[in-house]
């Protein structure tokens, strides 16, 4: 791995001052960098038995309710401020929310299971509040299902204390509709913007058989009936193909923050794919669930990330050596975490601590270059 600092370009010079309270997506990028830098390592040595730990279903819930959670709710407090141009949380109140996290995070690592989840619970429903006032008071019903959604992945994080590989499935679901929802607004646009000439284009029946396939793989989940789930998963592994064949992504390759969207949406075909292979017992599910938790939403995630903080910063909209290091190891943690399992299955536990590596090199990346892009005012000297 290059050092860091070999990686990371100089901050181009910015207004002086402390803006990491300004808006949501500052404090929640931040953590949820460091989360991901941090934690998968830590969870890698507790699997492969150098150290004591919580297992692995709590590292399932931390990298779900805990990661996915933070970036979704960074995402949201934002976006849904552009949307309405109406005021989400900052300052104080924003600071409570980022407290809340923390504190679900620390208590779930000292094995307090109701407090950490009095806390995640306080956590969703200041999340839900913070971005469905504005949402109600400005008439957006077009977004009002995001609320919706969260109040859902909080529900889902409840449930785990009780049916914890069910709330799991859930969940990943839940984030998984929520992911393609977002991707097919933004995919395209950015990629038309980004890329002269590129074509992207929606089909409105594709759209609605796309995501009408993932919410029927949730409901059939809900109801435990796998063999139908897996018939549905190659149904949307068909669907989600043809919707990203109509942004062209064989045309993104020179514009590295557009190609890593793409990219990562593919990871979803094949997840749903392996999925359906899965539930007939062709292949091990865990290796269709981090094609989803791995390249999927670790690729979305920090694309989606560094796409619209720069964006929000109002920095050029142009990825350096930074950027391209993170998603090439990110898409690296992917390959050995999905793709050398099934080439050699003896070797995975190698190919998840290979994976764990590189996803740490990642983020430890993003943490590094983004920590002054998050923490500093605008270029402009706008507000937020």
């Amino acid at each position: 791995m290059p050092p860091i600092a070999q990686i990371v370009e100089p901050e181009p010079s910015s207004p002086r001052g402390f803006a990491l309270l300004a808006l949501g997506f500052r404090p929640f990028y931040l953590l949820a960098g460091l989360f991901a830098a941090f934690s998968v390592p830590l969870w890698a040595a507790q699997h492969a038995g150098w150290l004591p730990g919580l297992g692995m279903l709590w590292h399932a819930h931390e990298m779900l309710f805990g990661y996915v959670l933070a970036v979704i709710a960074g995402f949201l407090l934002t976006a849904v401020r552009a949307w309405t141009n109406l005021p989400t949380p900052s300052g104080a109140p924003l600071a409570a929310l980022v407290a809340l996290w923390l504190v679900a995070r620390v208590f779930g690592a000292l094995s307090l299971p109701f407090a950490a989840a009095a806390a995640d619970t306080a956590f969703v429903l200041g999340l839900a509040f913070g971005i469905g006032r504005p949402l109600i008071a400005s008439g957006n019903r077009r977004n009002y299902f995001f609320i919706a959604l969260v109040l859902a992945l909080g529900a889902a994080g409840l449930a785990f204390y009780v049916w914890p590989q069910a709330a799991l499935a859930v969940g990943l679901d839940v984030v998984l509709f929520v992911m393609a929802v977002v991707a097919g607004r933004v995919v395209p646009m950015f990629t038309n913007n980004g890329v002269p000439g590129a074509g992207a284009r929606r089909v409105a029946w594709l759209e609605r058989a796309a995501l009408g396939a993932l919410l029927a793989l949730l409901a059939l989940d809900v109801l435990d009936l796998p063999r139908a789930a897996a018939l549905v998963a190659f149904a949307a592994a068909a669907l989600h193909g043809a919707r990203l064949a109509l942004w062209n992504p064989q045309r993104t390759f020179d514009t590295p923050l557009v190609w890593i969207l793409h990219v990562s949406y593919a990871w979803i075909v094949a997840h749903l794919l392996l999925r359906g292979l899965a539930w007939f017992d062709l292949l091990p599910m865990p290796v269709a669930t981090h094609a989803l938790t791995v390249g999927a939403i670790g690729g979305l995630t920090l694309g989606m990330m560094t796409r619209t903080a720069r964006g929000h910063t109002a920095r050029p909209l142009v990825a350096g050596r930074a950027e391209i290091a993170s998603y090439l190891f990110l898409q690296a943690a992917a390959v050995s975490r999905v793709l050398l399992p099934l080439a050699w299955p003896a070797g995975y536990l190698y190919g998840a601590t290979l994976s764990a590596m590189f996803w740490s090199a990642a983020f430890i990346v993003f943490v590094a270059a983004y920590a002054p892009i998050l923490t500093r005012p605008r270029l402009d000297g706008r507000p937020g």
